[in-house]
């Protein structure tokens, strides 16, 4: 993780102001552990690699990857977000990985609204994500 310092100086900051911070990275090992080395509260997983996987074939190996990271995030004591390129086709996949607690899908669910409403746009997610 490239500036390290001051990361970590800005982490420690925020979590004496009662901030909790959250640091977007790659589902990967060594960030993982440095996210929870650092003291962050939170990491949010990036599952872009996946989703400009999901139609060829280092999709599983992409997905599997995001499924360790949680696994190893979640044993490491930080809560486990993932986002970017989160879309209505792989909703379905990305919503079984394993201790999620946040997803975040802005940009496909406004997407979808400028054709039918932030309400049906909105909705469609939701159902998909709880399905």
């Amino acid at each position: 993780m490239g500036n390290r310092d001051r990361v970590a100086a800005t982490v420690d900051a925020m979590n004496a102001a009662g901030i909790k911070a959250s640091l977007f990275i790659d589902p990967d090992e060594p960030q993982i552990a440095l996210s929870a080395q650092l003291r962050a509260p939170f990491v949010e997983l990036h599952t872009g690699a996946y989703a400009n996987a999901y139609f060829g074939p280092d999709r599983p190996r992409e997905f599997e990857r995001l499924r360790r990271g949680a696994e190893q995030a979640r044993a490491l004591g930080l809560t486990v977000n993932a986002g970017h390129g989160i879309n209505y086709v792989n909703i379905a996949e990305v919503r079984t990985l394993p201790h999620l607690h946040e997803l975040n899908i802005g940009h496909s669910i406004v997407s979808r609204a400028v054709f039918g409403g932030v309400e049906e746009a909105v909705r469609e997610m939701k159902r998909l994500m709880n399905a």
